[in-house]
């Protein structure tokens, strides 16, 4: 595991935070959280922000918690069985990245696997954390080849799972918080640039196909000092 993959994993947040089918409805439903409306988000700015911030520990935690048990998981297997699990989880991430980029359709992404949170607690932080909880339990459109790239990454380099997830975490969470102290002006910004949004997701794609070659050849601890452009450089 190399600082080039978790920072990669954090790219890989805000890229879902981008999503073209989340971005435009948070910073509505961040209000909603808050018990406000987009119209009253300047003078419940604070009340949107704790929510957003809570929203965040919530996910933020399944996330750890995923990485934790895949790390314990990962780090046992015998050194024979990483170069299956590199292959497998290299084939995964091309397979990602191959969606992202519309290139082939996987129709078990395209439905959508969510928890359903139907009544709110008295404490609306507590609401906000289960809510955030519930999104990254959920195997949804928006997040689930970005997330399953991240994933298949944490597969083909045991131990490296952890600080994948936590990056991800950041990575989608950062966003959210500033979306929550500026929601109405977020808003309009989002309004504005939503038609460039599916072209995130494409481009990302075409890097996560990349990252999979290298991850099924065992190479992608390599990029961490070039030695590959090195290489081609030289030629």
């Amino acid at each position: 595991m190399n600082e080039l993959s978790i920072t990669f994993a954090f790219i890989a947040g805000v890229v879902s935070f981008l999503s073209p089918c989340m971005l435009p409805i948070i910073p509505g439903f961040l209000s909603y959280l808050a018990g406000a409306s987009l119209s009253e988000s300047e003078s419940k700015r604070k009340d949107i922000f704790f929510a957003s911030l809570f929203f965040v520990l919530g996910f933020a935690a399944v996330f750890s918690i995923l990485g934790v048990i895949l790390n314990t998981i990962l780090e046992s297997v015998a050194y024979d069985a990483q170069v299956w699990l590199a292959r497998i989880g290299g084939g995964s991430v091309i397979l990602f990245g191959l969606y992202l980029t519309r290139l082939i359709k996987l129709p078990f992404l395209e439905r959508e696997y969510r928890f359903t949170v139907k009544t709110k607690f008295r404490s609306r932080h507590l609401t906000s954390f289960v809510f955030g909880a519930a999104f990254a339990a959920g195997w949804t459109p928006c997040v689930g080849a970005v997330l399953g790239g991240i994933l298949g990454l944490a597969a083909s380099s045991p131990g490296s799972a952890f600080p994948l997830l936590f990056s991800y975490s950041l990575g989608i969470g950062i966003p959210f918080l500033l979306v929550g102290l500026f929601a109405s002006q977020a808003s309009g910004l989002i309004n504005r640039y939503a038609h460039i949004l599916k072209y995130v997701n494409i481009v990302f794609g075409v890097v996560l196909i990349g990252l999979g070659i290298l991850a099924f050849t065992q190479n992608l601890n390599r990029i961490a000092n070039f030695e590959l452009l090195n290489r081609w450089l030289l030629q």
